[in-house]
């Protein structure tokens, strides 16, 4: 008789061992891997100034007098949170850890960084910081915003196009370096993606384990209310809202994020309704724990494997939706976006496919990854599509 093997490994490690098992997922997660170090490193990656130079016997950091709020408030929250992953805690009190920690950073940001109000980027070609003992470049040495008037740059330029300096994928139509202005780019895609779908999680999850707990009346106004958000038109409200108050990032993240809850609630509700009779949802009930241990401590939990799924699809859908909008030349004017440059590329009189190759090509790789994302948690959550993909279990 052959005895049984019990598998002492968690259903989180066994779910996270069957993501990976697959192909498309770990070049889809190596994509976004990039575009997070892009978005966090991108003052050192493409800038103007120099990383650090010596003159006269003196060593400078110029990049770091000249970094901003949001700067080093980003290079803050990506050190807290790999320092929150190192430690042995559950997966809720490390995301709690991790916004405690990341609102301190930006309150100390706020009262500490004071970089100067202007930025005149010529000067950083001038003799100054040119005729110095040595300086080490970022590796694209121009500022997404840097136009090289000084140069006396031709706007429109084809990668490798320009005498005497080095373009890589060409300049757009104000005389900036396209390369450094994708780099930068990724924080937008990135950030609106991550807090509109965080947003809609917050608020679905609210809802749906409300709906799925109790369920009779309230999930049936629930139901109601899924239902009116499901058929609010997202992007013409977009739309709307920017004819009224203008364009704004954290307008389009909570926009996105309050029309969006309604697929996260279906999910939770779905789940609790299943989990509500369990035994252990009963002993919670009969001890007299609180509503919100309840749902969130010893349900949520329990329910939460099918959301990785849609909040992946989800993040795709946030980024398409600040895409569109910038395409529609609506979207933020004060900081590079992938959207806004394949506007660029439209209205030129002349085509220009630089500009629409590579921030296109971007999108596309991005919605692209986290789709396969999506595909390989739903597979590794769903045992039949399991064995179809000849994943062992």
């Amino acid at each position: 008789m052959t005895k049984p093997v019990i598998s002492r490994e968690s259903f989180s490690a066994r779910i996270w061992r069957k993501t990976l098992a697959g192909v498309g997922v770990k070049f889809g997660l190596g994509w976004v891997a990039l575009l997070v170090f892009c978005a966090v490193f991108a003052p050192f990656l493409a800038n103007s100034m120099p990383l650090l130079m010596s003159k006269d016997g003196v060593i400078s950091a110029p990049v770091l007098e000249y970094l901003s709020v949001e700067d080093a408030w980003i290079l803050a929250s990506f050190f807290i949170a790999l320092a929150v992953y190192r430690l042995s805690l559950a997966g809720g009190k490390q995301i709690l850890l991790f916004l405690l920690g990341s609102a301190l950073a930006a309150l100390a940001v706020n009262m500490f960084v004071k970089p100067p109000a202007l930025v005149i980027y010529d000067d950083f070609r001038s003799s100054a910081y040119t005729q110095v003992d040595w300086k080490i470049m970022p590796p694209i040495p121009y500022a997404p915003v840097d136009y090289l008037r000084d140069l006396g740059s031709k706007g429109l330029e084809a990668p490798f196009a320009t005498e005497g300096h080095t373009h890589w994928m060409g300049t757009e139509e104000n005389g900036a370096d396209v390369l450094s202005r994708m780099i930068h780019a990724c924080r937008i895609s990135l950030s609106i993606g991550l807090i509109a779908s965080g947003i809609a999680l917050a608020i679905g999850i609210v809802v749906g384990g409300l709906m799925g707990y109790f369920s009779g009346i309230v999930d049936m106004l629930g139901m109601r209310l899924v239902e009116i958000f499901e058929d609010i038109p997202t992007l013409f409200l977009l739309l709307t809202f920017v004819a009224f108050f203008g364009r704004s990032l954290y307008m389009m993240m909570v926009i996105i994020g309050v029309t969006g809850w309604s697929g996260y609630a279906r999910y939770v509700r779905q789940e609790f309704l299943k989990l509500r009779k369990q035994d252990y949802v009963q002993a919670a009930v009969a001890s007299g724990l609180p509503l919100t241990s309840i749902l969130f401590r010893h349900m949520l939990p329990n329910g939460v494997a099918p959301l990785l799924v849609a909040v992946s699809f989800g993040v795709a859908g946030a980024i398409l939706s600040e895409a569109t909008l910038s395409f529609l030349g609506l979207g933020v004017v004060d900081a590079p976006s992938w959207g806004a440059m394949l506007d660029q590329a439209v209205k030129s009189s002349t085509f220009n496919w630089w500009m629409a190759v590579f921030p296109g090509g971007s999108i596309f790789m991005t919605v692209f990854a986290y789709n396969l994302i999506g595909e390989a948690f739903r597979d590794a959550i769903d045992p039949r599509l399991s064995d179809k993909a000849g994943v062992k279990s």
